[in-house]
């Protein structure tokens, strides 16, 4: 057996370092987890803990950033002006499904809403971080709108609403109720619904939209 590289075992590490600090904060919350706790569940020692994190914040910062990150890569999806609205929009709701029903994304997101419950003020900067970047679907929406393909609307307000949508079936039961996640088919159907109720309220009457 090859050697691991010591890169590649510094990064596993790491992440042994952020689940176990997942589990931990979802097991206990935020006060009551210790960095001697979290080295404890990661198998490394608490120097290594340190080494990475120098902090308890600073750990639970970098568990904010994963959150903030995983939402930002959905900026990928552009307007595309010569393509129909309704496979453009399946697409983007799809890439929105996929990232609330990820495990990973779910745990991230169940610590930051705990501690978030907990302390106001700490919620009050997540939202203002996620403020501050436009999200993918409101870019989308306010070129759809540019492009005279939608009605005139409030593209923040109609990223909550399609998103909410969704959330409703498919991220808030999961993150506070244990539901289990949706299967594909149900997936696949809360999208084009919520793409199909959205269009025949906001699409202008345009052929293959």
């Amino acid at each position: 057996m090859e050697p691991i590289p010591p890169q590649r075992l510094t990064d596993r590490k790491r992440q042994a370092i952020v689940d176990a600090a997942l589990a931990q904060f979802r097991a206990h919350g935020f006060d009551a987890t210790s960095m001697d706790k979290i080295a404890l569940a990661a198998g490394v020692s608490k120097r290594t803990v340190y080494n990475h994190f120098p902090s308890k914040d600073d750990l639970f910062n970098h568990i904010l950033q994963e959150l903030w990150d995983s939402s930002a890569a959905l900026q990928a999806c552009r307007y595309q002006p010569q393509a129909d609205l309704r496979p453009q929009l399946i697409t983007l709701l799809g890439q929105k499904m996929a990232l609330l029903q990820d495990p990973y994304f779910l745990d991230l997101a169940r610590v930051a809403i705990a501690e978030g419950i907990l302390r106001p003020e700490r919620a009050r900067e997540m939202v203002a971080k996620l403020s501050d970047q436009e999200s993918g679907m409101t870019a989308w929406l306010r070129a759809a709108v540019a492009d005279g393909k939608l009605k005139p609307l409030d593209p923040v307000f109609a990223a909550h609403l399609l998103q909410g949508q969704l959330k409703a079936f498919a991220f808030w039961p999961q993150v506070t109720m244990g539901q289990a996640l949706l299967d594909a088919a149900s997936q696949q159907a809360l999208v084009a619904t919520t793409a199909d109720m959205f269009l025949a309220h906001y699409a202008m009457s345009h052929p293959g939209v």
